[in-house]
């Protein structure tokens, strides 16, 4: 990978680092205000109707995105279709919902969420304005202007959040934020992105896209049912509150898995993309990627199920701790899912749709077995069975990658197993930590600075080109703030 592709790949996977990283500290900073000025109910009454909105997300984007970022000779016809398209979905499912809102809330027993969904759907159509900037950009590379974007919009809607929780609106805080964030993503993808439609559209784009599409969108729309059914069974069998704790333990487990599937689906998708016929080249680009997302996500999800407890109670207070359990196995159902994503990710950028849509119906058939049979034991054994299924669904995964780049199994297992070994021992001292030492509020603290301690000596050990390198990036990233202040 030395060359001027390599140059770009590592800028997108640093920006988009930055982003999705940056995007969850704030997150995760303004969660914290917000949990303690606002109850778990409220939580939970914005996650009942999230997947609608994350539905209607996918729906309108039907995959056309990343279409224009894998076609080669994309031209302004494409991008006024594909506007036009994502625009015209949009009104048309904000208006599908808009009725539908009553009926929501009576599936639900919430009258309160008639307006709720009323007023957070609007963000489908801020939505649908800004997805072709977003991939222009992606197109390019350009992940720092994405960042910048992304960054931006999330820390004036967590602004916005905050007054109003403060202000006494309960709910309603969580409702603005999410439609003033896309709001703000709205104007500012705009603004940096200097693309204006024109009058072109032709179904001959969209029948084109759509061989490709059809496949994404259908295994967006899976991913989307199949990430919120714990949501839908919790809000119908249970109370509003323990939706609000399932809510917010998912919410802590996708601040640091879902942060590694962002920047593997779209910074590997875009390389992948630009090297699809070179399967030597790919083979060997692959690995290294896999390799080291392994010894980053092994150590850091298993230390996070052994620190649940201090965790929770840290980030969301002390009235969540009931979060814990759930946390501690959805980080577990994630454990393989950044590989999982890679995986997906590479057989996409080879034109192999339709296979990855398979995968996710083999895995959707696995979690709905698994919750046939473990329904009645209540949510915490479906949890177990999710777990089983995720994991399971990973090793089908690595097969279908197997027959598609000729990448053996052996090796793919051997990409992963230290690191796996290493999570283990990092997580083993957590625990022992957390066993041994008395006071609470230093818990978290110790065992935060010792698992850094043995993580950093692992690295330098047995990943020395690795630690060398983010030693000489951390460095010159320092030299250039002390450059700038000067």
């Amino acid at each position: 990978m030395g060359d001027n592709l390599k140059q770009k790949m590592l800028g997108a996977v640093t920006w988009s680092s930055i982003d999705r990283f940056g995007q969850q500290a704030i997150q995760l900073i303004i969660g914290m205000i917000l949990s303690r000025l606002l109850s778990p109910d409220d939580f939970g009454l914005l996650g009942l109707v999230m997947i609608f909105s994350a539905l209607s997300f996918v729906l309108v984007e039907s995959g056309f995105g990343q279409a224009l970022i894998r076609k080669v000779d994309v031209n302004e016809t494409d991008y006024n279709t594909i506007f036009y398209f994502n625009i015209s979905a949009s009104l048309f499912l904000y208006t599908v919902l808009f009725f539908l809102s009553p009926f929501i809330a009576d599936f639900f027993e919430e009258p309160r969420l008639t307006l709720i969904c009323r007023i957070l759907f609007i963000a489908i159509i801020f939505n649908s304005f800004y997805l072709i900037p977003l991939s222009k950009l992606g197109r390019v590379l350009d992940y720092k202007t994405i960042a910048k974007v992304n960054l931006i919009s999330t820390i004036l809607s967590g602004v916005v959040g905050v007054a109003i929780a403060v202000a006494g609106f309960g709910v309603w805080a969580l409702i603005l934020q999410q439609v003033s964030y896309h709001f703000l993503r709205m104007v500012f993808f705009h603004f940096f992105v200097k693309w204006k439609p024109a009058f072109l559209f032709s179904f001959k784009v969209i029948r084109d896209f759509w061989k490709f599409s059809i496949h994404l969108l259908s295994t967006s729309v899976l991913n989307i049912i199949f990430n919120y059914i714990f949501v839908l069974i919790l809000g119908k069998f249970y109370q509003k509150s323990d939706v609000g704790y399932y809510t917010q333990g998912n919410k802590l487990n996708e601040t640091f898995s879902f942060t590694f599937q962002s920047i593997l689906v779209g910074s590997t998708f875009a390389l992948f993309s630009q090297i699809q016929n070179d399967d030597e080249r790919f083979r060997r680009i692959f690995r290294e990627i896999a390799n080291k997302i392994s010894i980053v996500t092994f150590p850091v999800l298993m230390g996070l199920i052994a620190a649940a407890h201090p965790l929770i109670e840290v980030v969301w207070s002390a009235k969540f701790l009931q979060s814990v359990p759930y946390f501690q196995l959805l980080c577990l159902a994630s454990l393989f899912t950044p590989l999982y994503t890679l995986n997906i990710s590479a057989l996409n950028a080879r034109g192999k749709s339709k296979i990855t849509f398979r995968v996710e119906i083999i895995k959707k058939a696995l979690i709905l077995v698994s919750l046939l049979f473990t329904f009645s034991f209540g949510i915490i054994t479906m949890l177990w069975g999710y777990a089983a299924a995720s994991i399971i669904s990973y090793l089908i995964s690595i097969i279908y990658l197997k027959k598609e780049i000729t990448h053996y199994i052996k090796h793919q297992v051997l990409d992963f197993i230290q690191s796996f070994i290493f999570g283990l021992l990092i997580a083993a001292l957590i625990a022992i930590i957390g066993l041994a030492t008395d006071k609470s509020i230093l818990i978290l603290p110790i065992q935060i600075t010792a698992a850094a301690i043995v993580y950093i000596l692992i690295l330098k050990q047995f990943y020395n080109d690795l630690y060398n390198k983010s030693v000489i990036y951390i460095k010159e990233k320092l030299l250039t703030i002390n450059r700038n202040k000067r």
